[in-house]
């Protein structure tokens, strides 16, 4: 088949292209850029299609062909995307939250020693009795020095 035969067969079905094209894409600029790039591609490609086989069908695959590889491509660009934002979301939340405990680090070892003390072991999770204990102090005395060590660090955090 000679090339002005072939190219005469791929523009008199061109015109059928783009209900097809409109079909996959739903969007009539993505259709004709569809279109556009199947009738490259069957020009492009010439010498692999058989005289004889239906010229439609040789076409619409071509369609199909890029629409679906065009598709899969976006959604990986997608995915790829959507995770890198992730990640930078993931970074900027656990950059807040380190500026913020350096804060509190710094408030708490600012407290003065003697609620120092008693606010570091009931942040490591003891209970007042064992505070008591440990500090060798009535229980009352370490509910209040740790009432005003958190006080403070409010005081402190606020700012």
């Amino acid at each position: 088949m000679s090339s002005a035969e072939f190219n005469s067969l791929v523009l008199n079905s061109s015109e059928e292209l783009k209900p097809f094209a409109i079909s996959l894409t739903r969007d009539h600029e993505t259709a004709n850029d569809l279109c556009q790039e199947t009738l490259y591609k069957a020009f492009a490609y010439r010498e692999r299609y058989k005289h004889g086989t239906n010229i439609k069908a040789w076409l619409y695959t071509i369609m199909r062909n890029i629409f679906i590889n065009d598709y899969r491509r976006n959604e990986r660009k997608k995915a790829v995307l959507d995770a890198v934002k992730y990640s930078q979301q993931h970074y900027a939340v656990s950059s807040e939250i380190n500026i913020h405990l350096k804060e509190t680090h710094a408030a708490i070892h600012n407290l003065p020693s003697i609620l120092k003390a008693a606010c570091l072991l009931y942040l490591e999770g003891h209970k007042y009795h064992e505070i008591a204990f440990a500090l060798n102090e009535p229980l009352g005395t370490i509910k209040s020095r740790i009432h005003f060590a958190k006080k403070q660090l409010q005081k402190q955090l606020d700012r």
